[in-house]
């Protein structure tokens, strides 16, 4: 039997990748105030997320998830959220050609702040201070005042989520998104970009179907889904306290359920999915979409258990698992938990993080993540569900709108020398825009074959 839950259940439970603030005081304080701030998001919205994953899970659509690895309080500014989103658009639309399904955008955006590490502490010149966390938790800047934990960043990401949501908001209802406007999404520096001159042969195609629609009498004015779109959030679910702090009752809509009004979704990473954990505690009770990561250490046995803790009822558009297992992995790895879920007639949907299974030191120090490597894994994800006879459901990836160069290759050739020119993340390296459309082209065509039925012959997966 399923034990009692609460927003603070996950309290009595192990936890991993919290920081030491020094006052407890203070937390205690600005997480009391903050669950008395307007919630974020609705949860009819994160219903709406949910029947839309529904479809997902069913084959019947297509889960766009991405943007920033960490938001920071230096990069928030309109024209960044704008770009981003004008990428999103763009491989939508790509995606929705390839497809011919609806496609289900979710970004990384308005409370992607913390991030977990792979050590507590930095060292540098024998000096050792806390890792950097994510402007969520603290600063970039390698000094002992830097690095401490401040709880008064969490109000500071709440008003930047707050105001990031409202301009979405905007974008995706107020016209932006209209299919009339589809030549205004590109950007200027990608001009000269390869995939650039592929994306207008697509708009113009777009053109003459909405001049073939309005003919009919059939205009943006009037069909809603050509001047609007949806556009959701989410980010992971890591420092419990805020993510209390945001935990609602739902007393609108008949579900009366406790919901994260942070964001439409949250996941669980690769390194607290422990089945006795607080993270794993928390998201099991609240009733938004949720995700969660499988890496190579994730045994079969171990999923399942935590597929049933997560989503009891077996609901299809629950819970997402986000495969990030790394280009060599891949197809040894991921097969065996396809196999599992099958066997038990579990309903999840399968999406493929290409980003953090890929990440290397280049030569000249930089952190990055070869392009190369990031198509690879698509593509073998593709390959093993193929082989499997399972639907490959979505892709969960690090992007930006701005013109950085953080990882290598694609058809911009960005050279390990380069990273240095634009290498702006403050915590993973992520694709630029122009990179972000190289790889929603390549998926478009993955999905036109299986459309299509002229996807080659694969031997099954071992």
């Amino acid at each position: 039997m399923m034990r009692e839950w609460s927003p603070s259940s996950w309290r009595s439970k192990p936890i991993h990748q919290q920081p030491q603030y020094p006052d407890s005081d203070r937390v205690r304080q600005v997480e009391q105030t903050l669950q008395s701030f307007p919630p974020l998001v609705f949860a009819g919205e994160a219903q709406r997320l949910r029947h839309a994953l529904g479809d997902v899970a069913d084959g019947k659509a297509f889960l766009l998830q991405g943007g920033d690895c960490a938001e920071s309080f230096a990069e928030f500014s309109a024209d960044n959220i704008r770009d981003t989103f004008r990428v999103f658009l763009q491989m939508a639309v790509v995606l929705t050609f390839g497809a011919a399904c609806p496609i289900v955008k979710v970004g990384r955006m308005a409370g992607q702040f913390a991030k977990p590490r792979s050590s507590d502490v930095e060292a540098i010149d024998g000096v050792t201070l806390p890792s950097y966390r994510g402007d969520m938790i603290n600063a970039m800047e390698f000094t002992a005042d830097a690095r401490t934990p401040d709880p008064d960043r969490l109000l500071r990401v709440y008003n930047q989520s707050a105001a990031t949501l409202n301009l979405l908001r905007a974008f995706a209802q107020g016209g932006f998104a209209n299919l009339e406007e589809i030549h205004s999404w590109t950007l200027s520096f990608l001009s000269d970009a390869p995939q650039n001159d592929r994306f207008e042969q697509l708009a113009a195609r777009i053109e003459e179907c909405l001049a073939f629609m309005r003919a009919c009498g059939l205009t943006p004015d009037n069909v809603q889904q050509l001047r609007e779109t949806d556009f959701y959030t989410s980010h992971e679910a890591l420092l419990l306290g805020y993510e209390e702090s945001m935990t609602r009752k739902d007393t609108i809509t008949d579900d009366k359920g406790w919901y994260n009004t942070a964001a439409h979704m949250v996941w669980i990473g690769d390194r607290t999915r422990q089945l006795d954990g607080a993270h794993v505690e928390y998201c099991r009770g609240i009733h938004n979409p949720i995700g969660m990561k499988c890496g190579p250490s994730l045994d079969p046995d171990e999923l399942i258990r935590l597929i049933d803790t997560l989503n009891p009822k077996n609901d299809p558009g629950r819970l997402t698992l986000i495969a990030r297992f790394g280009s060599d992995k891949v197809k040894e790895a991921l097969p065996r938990l396809i196999r599992a879920v099958e066997r038990e007639g579990r309903k999840v949907i399968w999406s493929c993080d290409p980003m953090h299974g890929n990440t290397v030191k280049s030569s000249t120090g930089y952190k990055t993540r070869p392009f190369d490597r990031i198509l690879s894994e698509v593509r073998s994800f593709f390959e093993v569900h193929e082989a499997e006879g399972t639907y490959a459901g979505g892709v969960h990836f690090e992007m930006t709108g701005q013109d950085v160069t953080e990882c290598i290759g694609g058809a911009t050739r960005i050279t390990e020398h380069a990273l240095a020119d634009r290498y702006h993340t403050h915590c993973d390296p992520r694709l630029n825009a122009s990179q972000s459309l190289e790889l929603a082209f390549l998926i478009a065509d993955m999905l036109r074959r299986r459309r299509t039925g002229t996807a080659a012959p694969l031997k099954a997966a071992s």
